[in-house]
């Protein structure tokens, strides 16, 4: 079966090579057969790379320990689930699956748009396909799953495997690196269009209408691929929070805030022809940081517990980026004239000032975030010494900027095109601005005197406050037009402009984030070594324990404390959180495994941390973290107000620019917006 997946790789590798060369060939050329058997092999190339990971899960479904892949990550009684996490749990294995799912990408989107974007295509394929064939021969030059065990000319075999790393045998690690791969990889596609626009000077607003569309698709799943990346580190990691500014965390979410960015400025593009260099650097920079995360996990650049062991194939993706990065540039460039906008800014308070101000602060987080993750690296090639940069940076810039950009959540789209007047602010904002102010004064009354804390649930309730009224507004609107209830009302608006209110949603759930981040600044944290009978106490709560037992698993061995947590005199519940080390053919790894009671206003966290040195007493640490469970709830609105903006509309809206030739009264009848039933 190995050499099927060798072979595999190999054909698959060598069509993609064909597919770019065919694409170029035939559309400078003008060889519409060429054309068409670049589209057939992009299908062929996608084919023979699912064939190459049948042939994988297949060897670790069967428990084929001759596979020297199988072997280091699956187990005899390793769970299904964990099983098929095996398949990207290792560095070979996850390049696979990095290259399949580029390969599914540019299928589906070659395929879907071959005949609305026939003009550029072949381009798209070239981009898309050059993007397969680097990770296809990484996989099959440098990383290859499908080596054998061997002892001396033989092959052979073991008779069991080492394990999946017990870190990663929690069921969210079977959901969570998928969907960051969608994400990582998916941006793959929206760059492609934007490049082969470029190249073919495509006029219209159509491109920028499929790369929007796939922008939102893969934002979407790196959205997902984040929040379950925080509540796997939250749920398994120990040290009781969900967010450790680690340089892999990083490397996930810088290209989430350039495509954030990006999904901001495009419609700037698309109703004022606004913002065009800003849109294609952008849909570029997204890429690349994806490219360059990528290369972060698995070359051994920096240390984390997210990363892959260290390997040279580092080398290979700093020349794949500097040559993109490169001819990527050069063609921005060269295309200036081509990129010119057709509108300018008329007033500072205005919608597109908001996009503008939203884009400059989110590029400041990026470049803020990538310097403190590059900066030990960059310290250590300079001076030779290594200088780390830990969270108190990070949240020192970030918290500020943060700040600002809930501020433009709730501004920007309520500001009106073109220019805001002064009653169109005071009936937008009063009352939310009242509303913010008087929740301040009341928190500072009751001892909130935390001044970030203070200013963000002062800006969380405007920011809601204006969302809920926008939402109130319409609805009653439509509720007296068309004499229906409240609710069908509230959805039937929804349904006419999901872009709008499915925006408004994901601003929502960004508001409820932020109250779950403002919650940290109230944690508290306690730690003790503990016998039988001893307490611990944390803030209002007591941990009285009351047991130490062992307890088995088929791949493991636990010790298991059991406390009564009692807060202000009262019993209120049990928790039992323990220390496991596995048995599989790995070697023994303590993992300790805590018990968390969540509740919405604050979560009861503890953690068996280990044993003393003599190994007699366990060291029991606990975590009161208010609020954490708004971070998670506010997370899952976004996805849920993303999966609303990618629902078509029930009424189209467009506006046609007003052309300068022709009577005004033409140019205004021109000018109103068309609106046609889909």
């Amino acid at each position: 079966m190995e050499n099927l997946g060798y072979l595999a790789v190999l054909l698959a590798f060598l069509v993609s090579s064909y597919a770019i060369v065919a694409a170029l060939v035939g559309k400078l050329a003008r060889k519409p057969f060429l054309e068409a058997s670049a589209q057939r092999a992009v299908l062929t190339a996608w084919a023979l790379t699912s064939a190459a990971a049948f042939v994988l899960l297949y060897a670790i479904l069967t428990n084929d320990f001759t596979s020297s892949y199988v072997a280091s990550y699956s187990s005899i009684n390793q769970p299904l689930i964990y099983k098929l996490a095996a398949w990207w749990g290792g560095q070979e294995g996850s390049l696979l699956f990095w290259s399949w799912i580029a390969a599914t990408y540019a299928f589906v989107s070659v395929y879907t748009s071959r005949k609305r974007h026939a003009s550029m295509i072949s381009y798209v394929i070239a981009i898309e396909m050059t993007v397969v064939g680097f990770f296809l021969g990484i996989v099959h030059f440098q990383a290859n799953p499908f080596k054998v065990l061997m002892a001396g000319p033989q092959i052979t075999a073991i008779s069991d495997g080492n394990g999946l790393n017990p870190l990663l045998q929690h069921p969210i690690m079977a959901i969570h690196p998928p969907m960051l791969y969608l994400g990582y990889v998916g941006f793959m596609v929206p760059f492609a269009f934007a490049i082969a626009s470029l190249i073919t000077r495509q006029p219209g607003d159509r491109w920028i209408h499929t790369t929007r569309l796939w922008t939102m698709v893969t934002w979407m799943f790196q959205s997902i691929g984040i929040l379950l990346g925080m509540r796997w580190a939250y749920a398994v990691l120990g040290w009781g929070g969900y967010w450790g500014w680690d340089p892999v965390e990083n490397a996930s979410l810088l290209p989430w805030i350039t495509g954030t960015a990006f999904l901001h400025s495009v419609m700037m593009q698309e109703k004022k022809g606004m913002m065009k260099v800003w849109n294609v650097v952008l849909v570029s920079a997204t890429f690349f940081l994806c490219i360059f995360g990528t290369m972060l996990t698995r070359s051994g650049l920096v240390s984390s517990v997210h990363a892959f062991a260290q390997s040279n194939i580092g080398d290979y993706f700093v020349w794949f980026l500097t040559i993109s990065i490169a001819a990527t540039t050069y063609l921005i460039l060269s295309r200036l004239e081509f990129l010119k906008s057709e509108a300018r800014l008329d007033a500072v308070l205005s919608r597109e000032s908001s996009f503008l101000f939203n884009n400059v602060i989110l590029l400041a987080s990026c470049f803020a975030i990538l310097w403190g993750t590059l900066f030990p690296v960059i310290s250590e090639a300079v001076s030779g010494e290594k200088i780390s940069v830990g969270a108190p940076f990070f949240n020192r810039v970030n918290i500020p900027i943060g700040l600002l950009l809930l501020l433009l959540t709730g501004v920007g789209p309520l500001f009106a095109w073109r220019k805001t007047s002064a009653e169109s602010l005071r009936r937008n904002f009063l009352w939310p601005a009242v509303s913010g102010l008087v929740l301040g004064g009341l928190l500072f009354a009751l001892g909130v005197h935390d001044l970030y804390a203070l200013v963000t649930f002062m800006l969380c309730l405007f920011v809601g406050v204006t969302i809920v009224v926008e939402f109130f507004r319409g609805a009653k609107i439509l509720q007296r037009k068309q004499q229906m209830a409240f609710a069908p009302a509230m959805v039937e608006l929804t349904h006419r402009n999901t872009r709008r209110y499915g925006g408004y949603l994901v601003h929502l759930g960004i508001v409820l984030m932020f109250v779950g981040f403002a919650g940290a600044a109230f944690n508290q944290m306690g730690q003790a070594e503990m016998t039988v009978g001893d307490a611990l106490e944390v803030g209002k709560y007591q941990f009285l324990m009351k047991d130490l037992k062992e307890d088995r698993g088929a791949t493991w061995v636990a010790s298991r404390a059991y406390f009564d947590v009692i807060k202000d005199g009262e019993t209120i519940g049990q928790m039992d959180p323990e220390q496991r080390v596995y048995t599989t053919g790995r070697e023994p790894q303590p993992t300790g495994i805590p018990d968390i009671r969540p509740r919405l206003n604050e979560d009861v966290y503890l953690v068996f941390a280990g044993f003393t040195r003599d190994g007699k007493n366990p060291i029991i640490q606990a975590y009161i973290n208010p609020l954490v469970n708004w971070v998670f709830i506010g997370g899952w609105l976004l996805v849920l107000g993303t999966l609303v903006a990618l629902v078509p509309s029930k009424v189209r809206r467009s506006y046609p620019k007003t052309r300068i030739v022709g009577s005004v009264a033409a140019q205004r009848k021109e000018a109103k917006p068309v609106v046609a039933q889909s």
